[in-house]
């Protein structure tokens, strides 16, 4: 995890408008560095560093001898560097995993370079000798990344959005903030006026297909048939093949652990494969809640099947509603069901910065998404219909969970890892008969269930415990989190506010007190930037008027919650 930054053409004093790198100084806690372009004093990049891999020469923008004219600043982990590395027999000069990046660019140019990354990132390349730029990001937006382009072409660009809300410009009306759209590049011609003029955009991979890279794997073809042993064989392979690549760390790595089936299996297979590579330590995992919430309960049983070293965070609505704002200026939204999952993970990742060792953290996001995990899923009209919105969910992940994931893990200085976002898994995954991949017996992910069972990796009662969203398992089936925040909200926005909701904010109006009270936190912090979200998450194929699933008719808690 780390935070990048990067202007080119500005028409301001470069050491004023640096100051604006600083506010995302938290993603990076190891190092910083600004450095200005040779021959270009209007552009310069920023970089706040979590030194994961090679300690000496990990510092950007990134430079080698024999490519002197390219710049590199990036912000991810490249998983099969060290195989394209053999494959192509490219002569590296540090052992930093973007090196790759710079050869695969100077064989293959740009698309051919982005669709060969098996990993997570958000780049910026400048090449000075064909004075171009192009930017770039992983298939799912795991590692953010906004752009702010004027009129007159200066681009501005940053990890996350608060980087940019302050850079000065030439132009009468504040130019748009907008994130960069996953699985993308776009290639900018760089003027030697140091500003830029657009070229192209250009989509590199696409979620429901086989990524380039899947030719390199260490893992080789798997059988073709849709016999549902072969499929669960594959299943269980490549998940595990994903969570092995990412490994790849000089910091401690922990995981996670909410007793639900994602993390559950995350944090197992981790521990399996930790021992297996002999890593020095054990594998710590952790879990937020009350003291009597289900998901404390369950992460116990968990953590003791597994033999992790499991920590626990006490969780109180006291501590969780205090926590609201600065959750809120971190992650740059007003969605709610983001806001309520987003409380208990910044406290946990605070707890894990302040307490532990532990800097790469493995978690479980993107497996609803992938597998139909939404309990909502046992309403879709027919297979096909949840397969296609299963693809939504999966192409509006950067909005939502892996927005949340990723905010409130940097926010504490750590780097997040979901091996269920794996390009080749999700790829095989999706490429699955609609009719497989449904809900079955009354109970959402039954293939993924089925994949693992018999082997004794999770507790039987874990691998069939139903889907509990982690906003409401933190707290107990007397009493969720987003109740006893509704409560308190209740008495902070008046009626009166409420009755002129829809015209003090006409985009995306609130229809709660709690939404209300969300917006007005995120109005207050980015003013006019209320377009950053498209739309609230919420679930299909239902009237609920609440993202929670505990509101769904078709909720059933587990017997012993």
């Amino acid at each position: 995890m780390c935070g990048i930054w990067a202007l080119f053409g500005s028409d301001e004093c470069l050491s004023a408008q640096c100051t604006c790198a600083m506010k995302i100084a938290h993603r990076g806690p190891d190092a910083f560095r600004f450095e200005n372009v040779n021959g270009f004093t209007n552009c310069c990049f920023g970089f706040h560093r979590l030194a994961i891999v090679d300690q000496l020469y990990g510092m950007q923008p990134l430079r080698i001898k024999k490519f002197p004219f390219l710049w590199l600043c990036y912000n991810g982990e490249i998983y099969n560097h060290q195989t394209l590395r053999k494959q192509f027999d490219f002569d590296y000069q540090t052992n930093v995993d973007g090196e790759i990046l710079l050869h695969l660019y100077d064989r293959f140019g740009i698309k051919r370079m982005a669709s060969l990354l098996d990993g997570v990132f958000a780049f910026i390349l400048l090449d000075t000798a064909n004075r171009k730029v192009f930017l770039g990001r992983d298939t799912y937006g795991v590692r953010p990344l906004f752009k702010l382009l004027t009129d007159d072409g200066f681009l501005a660009v940053c990890s996350e959005a608060k980087g940019l809300t302050e850079i000065t410009h030439s132009m009468d009306t504040p130019p748009e903030i907008v994130p960069f759209p996953p699985g993308h590049f776009e290639d900018y011609e760089l003027l030697r006026t140091g500003k830029v003029r657009f070229v192209r955009m250009e989509q590199f991979h696409c979620c429901t297909k086989e990524p380039a890279h899947a030719e390199y794997d260490t893992v080789e073809s798997l059988p073709t048939s849709f016999d549902e042993e072969t499929v669960k064989s594959n299943i269980r392979t490549l998940f595990e093949n994903a969570v092995r690549k990412r490994l790849m760390a000089h910091r401690r790595i922990g995981c996670l652990l909410s007793g639900g089936l994602d993390s559950s299996l995350v944090a197992a297979t981790l521990v399996k494969l930790a021992k297996e590579e002999k890593l020095p330590y054990r594998i710590q995992t952790f879990s937020i809640g009350s003291e009597d919430s289900p998901d404390i309960i369950a992460a116990r049983k968990v953590a003791a099947h597994i033999g992790s070293e499991h920590h626990e965070v006490n969780f109180t609505a006291e501590e969780g509603i205090q926590a609201v704002e600065q959750v809120i200026l971190h992650l740059e939204s007003y969605d709610i069901t983001t806001i309520r999952a987003s409380v208990g993970m910044y406290l946990v990742s605070e707890h894990i910065k302040q307490k532990t060792d532990s800097v790469v953290i493995f978690s479980g996001e993107g497996s609803d998404e992938l597998t139909q995990g939404y309990i909502y899923f046992h309403n879709a009209p027919n297979p096909k219909a949840a397969a296609e919105d299963g693809i939504r969910l999966m192409k509006e992940l950067y909005l939502f969970d892996v927005l949340r994931a990723d905010r409130t893990t940097a926010a504490h200085g750590l780097e997040l890892r979901v091996p269920f976002l794996d390009h080749r898994f999700t790829a095989y995954y999706m490429s699955l008969p609609e009719g497989m991949r449904v809900p079955k017996n009354g109970v959402e992910k039954h293939l993924l269930r089925e994949s693992f069972k018999g082997l004794n990796l999770i507790p039987d009662d874990i691998l069939w415990r139903r889907k509990e969203a982690f906003s409401d398992g933190v707290m107990s089936m007397k009493k969720s989190w987003y109740t006893c925040l509704q409560e308190h909200l209740e008495s902070v926005v008046n009626d009166a506010q409420m009755k002129n909701a829809h015209s003090t904010f006409p985009y995306n109006p609130p229809l709660t007190k709690e939404a209300y009270y969300f917006r007005q936190v995120f109005e207050k912090a980015y003013p006019g930037r209320a377009n950053w979200l498209t739309h609230y998450w919420m679930p299909r194929w239902t009237n609920a008027t609440d993202p929670s699933a505990r509101t769904l008719s078709i909720y059933k808690a587990d017997k012993d919650e």
